[in-house]
């Protein structure tokens, strides 16, 4: 997204940052900078309409959720078990506990907003422990382990913003994407090591800074993999591991997909369907087993798409998609993928859903038994995590939208007649003459 050059000392140095990724840097921070001393008149209408109208649904929705306040912006969440872990624009990752929403460990070491986290295992056959991965605007991708939340190892990943990572975890491969429109393979293999990741492979075809990245293991040697960027282009991987003295991946463009408009925010991948959301203000649901590919299906939202939870990929293995446009929860029965079926509307936050996440939430009776019941993780630019049973989401039908307020405009002062004095009319008399 952004490239530096040196500058001499003394000097300051120019960052170049594309309109696209501006807006995103905005809204990671919530208000555009401003001038304290701007007079309102400068500020457009439109914006003042925004503003007024996040004002008073956050009054309205501060209950709504069991909210959870955090003291960033979560740009990017992984529920496991009953906890959250976070990324957060303050430079930090959190893990935090939903039920209470007590902070358990806070992960300190990035210089640059945290965009990506991911985790594995700390030894793979033995499923033992786990490591968190943590990929940043510092350009790093760190690893840390989760039970003591020492930093195992820093790597220099990228020449510009990471943005994103994927874990194979039958593969110990880690697959990471950034701004600098590379994408990027490690070995996890040796991740308790200690040392620097090592780079096995890498992918530079995208023209533009890499978004998402999704892929899943065919064999102990092959993946498919999905890399998507800012400019709405997805393109698919057949990827085949070398054997020699250092391992790497060999990756093959299988075909490339030009579906949405412009950039994609989300993509997921299971069952043989790749769910995919957008900026152009669509969720999409593409069908990758049919022996003659066919156009996919389309959920048109009225504003970009931000995030989408395809529970048909979860271990619930239902047929309902739940899309985060704006600050609206939607859910749609998609049992007929022809025609998804738009089943409820929740006005969840007040400024932008980022996140939404599976949540098998175990809760303890009077009985002494233990409760288990599916719920949704939502987080939003609103500094928030809220909590939805999952039943109360499918139950619901589509309540009717709450308008924003309207602001009056003053009326525009009376018109009065223009008339010159007698000493304007002489001075444009001269005038003329001359």
């Amino acid at each position: 997204m952004a490239a530096t050059t040196e500058a001499p000392q003394g000097s300051v140095e120019l960052i170049r940052v594309d309109p696209i990724s501006y807006l995103t840097i905005l809204n990671a921070f919530g208000q555009p900078m401003a001038n304290p001393e701007t007079p309102e008149f400068l500020v457009a209408e439109a914006e003042l309409i925004r503003g007024e109208a996040r004002r008073q649904k956050s009054e309205r929705t501060k209950n709504l959720g069991e909210p959870i306040q955090l003291s960033g912006k979560p740009l990017a969440v992984q529920v496991h078990g009953g906890c959250a872990w976070v990324a957060e624009n303050t430079t930090v990752a959190r893990k935090l506990e939903l039920e209470t929403g007590n902070t358990l460990q806070i992960y300190r070491g990035h210089t640059g907003p945290v965009t990506s986290i991911a985790f594995c295992d700390k030894d793979f056959a033995a499923h033992n422990g786990g490591i968190l991965i943590t990929g940043s605007w510092d350009k790093t991708i760190k690893l840390w382990d989760t039970d003591t939340k020492a930093l195992i190892s820093s790597t220099e990943a990228h020449s510009d913003f990471v943005k994103c990572l994927s874990v194979i975890p039958s593969l110990q491969l880690l697959v990471s994407g950034s701004s600098d429109k590379i994408v990027r393979f490690w070995d996890l293999s040796d991740a308790m090591a200690g040392q620097a990741l090592t780079s096995i492979g890498s992918i530079s075809s995208h023209t533009r800074p890499i978004s998402c990245v999704d892929g899943v293991a065919l064999t102990d040697t092959s993946a498919v993999l999905y890399t998507a960027d800012s400019m709405g282009v997805i393109k698919v991987w057949d990827l085949v591991k070398e054997s020699g003295a250092t391992p790497r991946w060999r990756s093959t463009l299988k075909s490339e997909l030009m579906h949405h408009r412009t950039g994609i925010t989300e993509m997921r991948f299971g069952s043989g369907q790749l769910w995919t959301a957008s900026s152009d203000d669509t969720a999409q649901i593409l069908d990758t087993t049919l022996p003659t590919p066919k156009p996919p299906v389309s959920i048109a939202h009225p504003a970009a798409v931000r995030c989408i939870l395809p529970l048909s990929v979860t271990d619930l293995a239902e047929p309902y998609l739940i899309t985060g446009a704006g600050d609206v929860i939607r859910v749609y029965d998609v049992s007929s993928l022809q025609e998804p079926d738009l089943i409820n509307e929740v006005d969840a936050h007040w400024h932008d859903v980022t996140g939404l996440h599976l949540w098998i939430r175990k809760t303890v009776g009077a009985d002494s038994k233990t409760r288990v019941e599916p719920w949704v993780v939502s987080t939003s630019l609103d500094g928030t995590i809220r909590k939805w049973r999952l039943a109360d989401l499918l139950a619901q039908s589509p309540p009717a939208r709450v308008e924003p307020p309207k602001v009056t405009k003053a009326a525009p002062p009376a018109k009065t007649e223009f008339k010159m004095t007698e000493e304007e009319e002489r001075e444009l008399a001269e005038l003329l003459d001359d």
